[in-house]
């Protein structure tokens, strides 16, 4: 009797455990169903458009604000070298002497030759004179007087051409000794002391090279062309004062301390590669940039007045390829927007068409949301909700990065 005692325990004890199990879940289930989950939370980042310079980079090589190939005027013997190669000249600074001696007896004779004619002239002048005087009397033939007058005349040819044959012998004597024609940066000799070189020869003494400042000869596709062309006329860019700075950056990867200017594009497309080229003139003080270096030159284009500017992040691929984001709209549901990117600007894309200011852009939670799911906003970062152009707030406790 004790055992069947305890059995029937043990079975009422099942019983009621089953009865209190099922109260529970009915109490779960409410009126017969599973309990709603709660909306997924997503971290958004409000739409505000702001000011922006675009810039394009484009490649290109340095070249020569002046390039100066140095030939002799005059012929002769090189006596003397006056210069260091790769040294820096000043414009008029002596480079070659070539041996004057030639020129300077030419020199001596034109002068001779002058001396002559012009010593000659008084007693020629002092005849005429006279016959001039004794003419109206008929002392003297018209004859005579004419035969004098002429001598006198072709006298003072003969001076005149005395002082031609100095001054050309003065010249010459003078490009003896050639002469830095601008400043720059002098390169090798192509000639010894003792060689010979003739007047106008073709192959150059020496080049020199002004490198401050500096071209920067860079090259534009059509295409880049035209596209800022439609920018600017559909007001989506903007030109702020004539002034066009250029930035550099250097075959290592390092800025050029100064700033150039664009100076012109050039008005002939190249058929070959589709581009046109610029020209930069940029500071060169320190000699940093060489004729022909490798650069990177970051060109302003203009200003867009509504830059909208969303993180990477944000920004996903639909099955086709094409950009797309997600937004929470009033109802506090998920909408998707189909975008047009104009290009990446660091951490960030530069939005063409497809959201407005004020949307509400989901940064982060994107992936486990569907389009008309509503769900719970919280702000991206710390704080209010952050605007999409800026930068994420740094975590608590650190200090923001210096730029």
């Amino acid at each position: 009797m004790a055992i069947d005692a305890r059995a029937g325990g043990v079975v009422f004890l099942l019983v009621l455990a089953g009865i209190l199990l099922l109260g529970g879940c009915g109490t779960q289930s409410g009126k017969g169903g599973p309990a709603a989950p709660p909306a997924p939370e997503v971290a958004v980042a409000t739409i505000a458009p702001q000011r922006l310079t675009l810039t394009t980079e484009l490649t290109g090589r340095t070249s020569s604000h002046q390039v100066a190939e140095v030939r002799p005027q005059v012929g002769g013997i090189v006596r003397k070298r006056l210069f260091v190669e790769g040294a820096d000249v000043k414009e008029g600074q002596p480079l070659f002497q070539i041996d004057p001696a030639p020129y300077q007896a030419a020199l001596s004779n034109a002068r001779a030759t002058l001396a002559k004619a012009e010593a000659g002239r008084a007693a020629i002048q002092a005849r005429v004179d006279r016959l001039r005087e004794l003419l109206p009397d008929k002392a003297v033939s018209q004859q005579d007087y004419d035969d004098a007058a002429t001598l006198l005349k072709q006298n003072e040819a003969d001076i005149q051409f005395g002082r031609a044959a100095v001054e050309t012998a003065q010249i010459n004597l003078g490009y003896t000794q050639v002469r830095a024609p601008i400043a720059g940066r002098i390169g090798k000799s192509s000639v010894t002391e003792g060689a010979l070189v003739t007047a106008s020869q073709p192959v150059a003494l020496v080049t020199i090279q002004q490198m401050d400042p500096i071209y920067v000869d860079v090259t534009q596709s059509t295409t880049e062309l035209l596209r800022l062309q439609h920018y600017l006329e559909d007001g989506r860019l903007h030109r702020d004062g004539t002034s066009r700075k250029v930035r550099l950056i250097l075959e290592d990867g390092l800025p050029h301390p100064w700033a150039g200017s664009l100076q012109f594009r050039d008005v002939t497309v190249d058929p070959s590669t589709g581009s046109v080229t610029l020209r930069i003139l940029a500071p060169n003080p320190k000699g940093t940039l060489l004729p022909g270096m490798f650069v990177r030159a970051l060109v302003e284009e203009g200003v867009n007045r509504q830059a909208i500017l969303v993180p990477q992040e944000a920004v996903s691929r639909d099955p086709k390829g094409n950009p797309v984001a997600l937004i929470v709209d009033g109802a506090g549901k998920v909408q998707q927007r189909l975008l047009a990117l104009d290009r990446a600007i660091d951490n960030r894309w530069l939005v063409a068409s497809g959201l407005a200011a004020g949307d509400r852009l989901i940064v982060e939670g994107g992936l486990k949301v569907k389009p008309g799911m509503p769900v719970k906003v919280v702000p991206w970062g710390n704080g209010p909700e952050t605007q999409a152009g800026g930068q994420r707030p740094p975590a608590a406790g650190s200090a923001p990065k210096a730029k």
